[in-house]
């Protein structure tokens, strides 16, 4: 069989010279990819056009696409009802028209992104815009070189959003040009901005639009460039979480923040224009994540006019920006900054803080203050002179949650104390710095070994590595405790930066510090007030720069970052061709004799379910399996609209799958041989009529590239009625059905009665979203199949009792495959217990709705903590993982993982988004389901695309487990799970969080000078 497979490898590889060369590249405006980046257009053309076909031509374009392919969308204007999604290939080119002449509409997609690509390995986008996505527009997340050019992320005005007047065909052109005429206009203290201006060209913003403009996070050798966005509630134009990222040309105007450089080692901003955004660059590390980063350039770029209100979703990180932030540092080290402009931002030209103001984490591994920034050869004009007029019986009436107010009244009044007027300065720094903690240990990892550390000492860290109990810094000190500097100072300011007005040039506000104090101060007028801040001790601002002016206070300046560089790409060799149709035919349509597999079709993706020969019924996937296929179940069970399913996996004659478990990796599965076909079929049944109909068979296949690398292919096939008889044909766009369903459930009896128009029948490029990690096998890998979750007895879901006679029935599954040479490496103890049938010496996850099944007593806060535990695991950690797709939220549920942060106790989300919170601030709230993010994202109120979790697979709520994760929260997480008291202090607070003291609304003074 090894050497039939190879000789199938090798025809597909003889074939595609011919398929390479179907159709031509019609020329586009501007330069073809950048040379070295990915995206040859080497390859097929596959050429989609405006019209009702442009989703489906454009799933199985994105689907079939190989090394050197182009996905070219004509001009026009298309709406399309799913988003691309490029995944585990390589050498890819996705282009349109021109900026102005190909839009991609997304207004009803059934994607969060407009485009996601998901693993690959050289990616260029080019020359067309996404418009209104749910979520982000254009996210890269886990990509090596990958280059956006000449691309455009934009939400539809928020008056248009509101009133659902969204950009059309008929006027997008007009629509693109959004204009940032009049920044004056964008002021806090107007309740409706721009709405009094309903003719204006201007844009107006909205928290209706969605998270990221450009995103490319937990990726590598990030290229943007030429890139627009315009609209987005979070970013415009990030990149997080990644190793070498450069972002140039681009404009961001009309975001909360512009551009954001988050958790990256080795950024640069180049010649870019960040304009009428809340805050135009920020540079800062999130605690709780993969890494953090450090080394940022930025350079030739202008930042002006940010002084749009902040619209963010309240409780968001970017919820806390203050608007008029040209830029903002926080806890990075080794940012340049040179040749900038900065001009027109109310609040700050530059502002440096720390979480000490934005609110302690909990995370130790960071280190919360900025140092090593080098400010040089700048020019500031007019910032810092815009400070709104504080509303102070409001602030105090919300609790200091006036974001937009809070900040640059703390700024104002401490610079008003330090005799510099009521304002903000060009440069502005919170003044928060730290001590040495001579008694903290150098941090270790769970082996005990000390962790990485970079060429100056300091831990490289992330949350892979334990949480230590303190903050090390002595990396920052000399031997005798002093504070190295410039090295690990905050801030070098030359003094070639051309400061061009009288604006106040630079402030340390000194955070807080004094704030306590003014708050027992008794109310009085304008001028008691005035003349009693400057003598409150550590209150006003001190407006003395010559400690930043490192060359003359300490003898040097910091030496130059050097420049980010992107290594050249080039092709693995490691992504199969397409096969001919030749190939397939001739697979496919081959003689198997009765109760054989067709081994040898694996190579290929068959037009019919049949023809792989599985099913002992070809017309029903719930008969015994053909050949060596085994039926297994699952103890705990991916949601998917109450269908019932009937797994098959077939291991070729001769092989053997090779046994792992949670010592080889939270995802790591049961390992498959070459040639392996995994087969689930989702069944609806009405007890009440004695029926059960399949609506779905998925499919993944184990196949091996040229270089004889495996990857795993996902096949979607849909049952339909055929000249009266059931047929299974592939389906690769997917589709919806209406199903319903009237069952009691095997494993606790609990009746099942309900329906749904929107059963999700996903094509093959979502089901990578879930099964590919990148610390598991190319493509679609099998993330079901763990040893600790098929340790149990076999036993079919359908309560009609089909694939009932299978010899495993009712034996231990793992003994079962281990005992018939379906697999190898078994443990030496396989002691099954014959009460329970579970295999006593190996990891064993519960069955979620069968109380005392985890071993505890029945309905027992240890029996209810597991249940939910494998419950989350199964439906939500193949994505929460840290190789999985939401890596970089920071939010983990894998069963070996403590009750901790990373599992969401009293952790604020990172990209969720207004309706991905639902008002809530932290993902578990002890003693509180109704605050938390996560049982609402599975609740009845979660009822949007960017709302409800997991976001595929479900179109109603998973009641008995949502009930009973709301019930774990409610009844036992409590205040002894680690970080549970992070939800009480002022980590979501930020800005916003601010104590102001006093009680009435009064007017200050202008600024001074």
């Amino acid at each position: 069989m090894v050497i039939k497979r190879l000789l199938v490898i090798a025809a597909m590889c003889s074939g595609f010279v011919l398929s390479a060369c179907q159709g031509g590249s019609d020329p586009v405006p501007g330069p073809g990819p950048a040379p070295g980046q990915g995206g040859s257009g080497d390859g097929r053309l596959f050429r989609i056009e405006p019209g009702p076909e442009a989703t489906t031509q454009m799933v199985l374009a994105s689907i079939d696409a190989r090394p050197g392919d182009v996905i070219e969308f004509a001009e026009g204007y298309f709406e399309l009802s799913s988003g691309i999604q490029i995944t585990g290939t390589e050498d890819i080119l996705v282009r349109g028209a021109g900026r102005d002449k190909t839009v991609l509409s997304f207004k009803n997609s059934s994607s969060q992104e407009g485009l996601l690509a998901s693993n690959v390995r050289g990616l260029t986008v080019q020359d067309l815009t996404v418009l209104d996505p749910p979520g982000d527009a254009f996210k890269l997340q886990g990509v090596n070189w990958g280059t956006l050019r000449r691309v455009r992320a934009i939400w539809s005005s928020g008056r248009h959003l509101e009133n659902e007047r969204l950009i059309t065909a008929s006027n997008y052109q007009a629509a693109m040009q959004v204009a940032c005429t009049d920044p004056a206009r964008h002021n806090p203290n107007n309740p409706n901005p721009l709405e009094t201006d309903t003719d204006s060209p201007d844009y107006t913003v909205s928290n209706l639009s969605g998270r990221y403009g450009i995103y490319p996070v937990n990726s590598q050798n990030i290229l943007v460039d030429d890139a627009i966005a315009i609209g987005a509630s979070d970013a415009g134009i990030y990149v997080g979480q990644t190793d070498t990222a450069i972002i140039k040309n681009s404009r961001a105007a009309f975001n909360v923040f512009g551009f954001e450089i988050e958790n990256v080692r080795g950024g640069e901003y180049v010649d870019n224009l960040a304009e009428c955004n809340t805050g135009g660059f920020l540079v800062y590390d999130l605690d709780g994540l993969t890494r953090y980063g450090s080394r940022t350039r930025v350079y030739r770029n202008v930042s002006r006019n940010n002084n749009t209100y902040n619209f963010a979703t309240p409780g968001s990180i970017v919820s806390n920006i203050p608007r008029g932030s040209g830029m903002i540092t926080m806890a990075y080290d080794k940012i340049d900054i040179f040749e900038n402009t900065f001009e027109n931002n109310g609040t700050a030209g530059i502002i440096h803080t720390s979480y000490d103001l934005l609110g302690v984490p909990g995370d130790r591994r960071l280190d919360k203050y900025t140092e090593g920034v080098h400010i040089w050869n700048n020019r500031f004009i007019n910032n810092g002179n815009d400070l709104p007029t504080p509303d102070f019986a409001a602030i105090i009436a919300t609790g200091g949650e006036q974001v937009t107010s809070a900040f640059p009244t703390l700024v104002g009044l401490k610079v008003l104390a330090g005799g510099g007027g009521y304002r903000g300065a060009h440069i502005a720094w919170d003044g928060y710095m730290d001590e040495l903690d001579a008694d903290c240990p150098y941090p270790v990892d769970d082996q005990g070994q000390p962790v990485p550390a970079d060429a100056e000492g300091k831990p490289i860290q992330g949350n892979q590595y334990p949480n230590p109990s303190c903050r090390y810094n002595a990396y920052k000190f000399d031997q005798n405790g002093v504070r190295l500097k410039p090295e690990w100072w905050f801030s070098c300011i030359d003094a070639d930066n051309d400061f061009a007005d009288d604006s106040l040039t630079f402030a340390n506000f000194k955070g807080t510090k004094g704030l306590d104090i003014l708050l027992d101060a008794p109310p009085g007028d304008l001028d008691d007030i005035v003349s009693g801040l400057s003598g409150i001790q550590d209150f006003p601002a001190d407006l003395d720069m010559s400690a930043h002016q490192c060359v003359a206070a300490y003898g040097r300046n910091l030496p130059p970052l050097p420049p980010i560089v992107i290594p050249p790409f080039q092709r693995s060799g490691s992504v199969a061709p397409a096969p001919t149709q030749e190939l397939i035919d001739r697979l496919c349509k081959a003689s198997v004799p009765a109760g054989y597999v067709n081994e040898d079709a694996y190579a290929v993706n068959c037009p019919t379910l049949d023809q792989y020969h599985l099913f002992s019924d070809p017309q029903d996937p719930r008969s015994l399996p053909n050949g060596r296929g085994v039926p297994f179940a699952m103890n705990s069970k991916l949601f998917s609209d109450y269908s019932t399913k009937f797994r098959v996996a077939y291991i070729p004659t001769g092989e053997q799958a090779i046994y792992r478990d949670g010592s080889d990796g939270v995802n790591a599965t049961i390992l498959f041989p070459v040639g392996t076909i995994l087969a689930k079929s989702f069944a609806f049944a009405d007890e009440t009529q004695g029926t059960e109909q399949v609506a779905e068979t998925r499919l993944l296949i184990k196949r091996a590239n040229p270089d004889g690398s495996p990857y795993w292919e996902g096949l979607e096939y849909i049952w339909q009625e055929e000249n009266g008889q059931r047929v299974a044909r592939l389906t690769q766009q997917g589709g919806v059905a209406s199903v319903s369903w009237n069952y009691h459930d095997v494993d606790s009896g609990t009746s099942h009665v309900g329906s749904t128009d929107a059963y999700s029948l996903p094509n093959a490029n979502q089901c990578q979203i879930c099964h590919a990690n990148d610390d598991a096998e190319t493509g679609a890998a099998p993330i079901g199949p763990k040893p600790r979750n098929m340790n149990g007895p076999y036993r079919s879901e359908s309560p009609l009792g089909a694939a009932q006679d299978h010899p495993v029935l009712g034996h231990n599954q793992i003994v079962w495959w281990c005992s018939n040479g379906l697999m190898k490496n078994c443990p030496d103890d396989l002691a099954v217990d014959p009460l329970t049938k579970a295999a006593t010496a190996i990891e064993r996850n519960a069955i979620y709705n069968k109380p005392g099944d985890a071993g505890y007593p029945a309905g027992s806060d240890a029996d209810i903590e597991a249940r939910v535990r494998s419950y989350l695991e199964v439906n939500c950690a193949h994505c929460h993982n840290p190789r999985g797709l939401a890596q970089n939220t920071g939010f983990y549920m894998d069963v070996f993982r403590p009750v901790n942060d990373t599992y969401g106790i009293c952790k604020g989300p990172t990209a969720s988004g207004s309706e991905g919170r639902g008002g809530r601030e932290y993902d578990i709230v002890p003693q509180h389901a109704i605050d938390s993010i996560l049982p609402y994202r599975l609740g009845p109120e979660a009822t949007t695309l960017a709302a409800k979790m997991p976001p595929l697979a479900r179109s109603v709520v998973h009641t008995e487990a949502w009930e009973l994760i709301n019930t774990w929260i409610d009844t036992v997480v409590d205040d002894s799970y680690p970080n549970a008291n992070a939800c009480g202090d002022s980590g979501g607070g930020g800005f916003g969080g601010l104590p102001l003291p006093l009680p009435l609304p009064i007017p200050l003074p202008p600024p001074l000078g």
